[in-house]
């Protein structure tokens, strides 16, 4: 196994695509844990508009959907996510209040203070946790909402080998305390912050175990896919190892 470490984000698009591609969700998650979330959310009425932020194929955001009147949309840099999401809200009748759009999170297509809601499970880091947090204030509402899920650290000091791992992966995890800190200075009052349980995590890394055993029969001989193997592999092998240390919270705050 090669367990140089890499983020997913080094390799070939096509093939973290495919990898990722004909399921519900794209990370971590349940979608017990986006109704909680959801709960902490006040006053969202049908003329309410909410924005899912790397959506993926929508997983989270069909459970939005069914569970409020909202007008959503859905935004994700790779178009076969898109294509997927909007065949799901077809699906589910929820077509004409939930779309999906391709877009940069670091680019968002929104006006100022148009939103109601900004959500994004699992994919803030991609833009970073402080920096989403000051650049997407703008189109939320006063009093609009954020509700974000984040890798954190649970404990102030963690054994060499993870912290080595996540300073290359995600330079920007951080402890509890200094995630709410960034939240407070970005301009929101931090209205619930808790630990996403194990589940979400074991489910997770069975559903990819089991699609790298796919991808290591396909792409035999493929150096470039066989080395995202071995690093989703070894990730998965660091959190059994380690999941006492770090994890997903979901922060939720309310713009001031």
């Amino acid at each position: 196994m090669n367990n140089e470490q890499h983020t997913i984000h080094e390799f070939d698009i096509n093939i973290i695509h495919e990898f990722f591609s004909n399921t519900e969700r794209q990370g971590p998650g349940s979608p017990q844990e986006t109704l909680k979330a959801l709960k902490f959310i006040d006053g969202l009425t049908k003329k309410s508009k909410i924005a899912d932020i790397g959506c993926g194929t929508g997983g989270q955001t069909m459970v939005i959907g069914e569970n409020t009147p909202c007008e959503i949309t859905g935004v994700d840099a790779w178009s076969g996510f898109i294509n997927q999401f909007n065949h799901n809200a077809r699906i589910k009748n929820l077509q004409d209040r939930v779309k999906g759009i391709v877009g940069d999170m670091q680019n968002l297509p929104f006006k100022e203070e148009e939103l109601d809601l900004i959500w994004s499970e699992g994919a803030i880091y991609n833009i970073g946790f402080e920096r989403g947090l000051w650049e997407w204030r703008k189109f939320l509402k006063q009093g609009g909402y954020i509700a974000v899920t984040e890798n954190t650290w649970f404990t102030e000091e963690r054994p060499a080998e993870i912290q080595e791992f996540w300073d290359k992966i995600y330079p920007e995890i951080d402890t509890i305390p200094n995630k709410v800190a960034q939240m407070q200075k970005a301009g929101y009052l931090p209205v619930a912050t808790y630990i996403l349980p194990d589940s979400i995590w074991l489910d997770y890394y069975s559903w990819s175990a089991k699609r790298r055993e796919i991808f290591q029969k396909k792409y035999k001989g493929n150096s470039t896919a066989e080395d995202f193997i071995g690093t989703m592999q070894y990730e998965a092998e660091l959190y059994y190892k380690y999941r006492a240390y770090y994890g997903y919270m979901f922060y939720i705050g309310r713009k001031l």
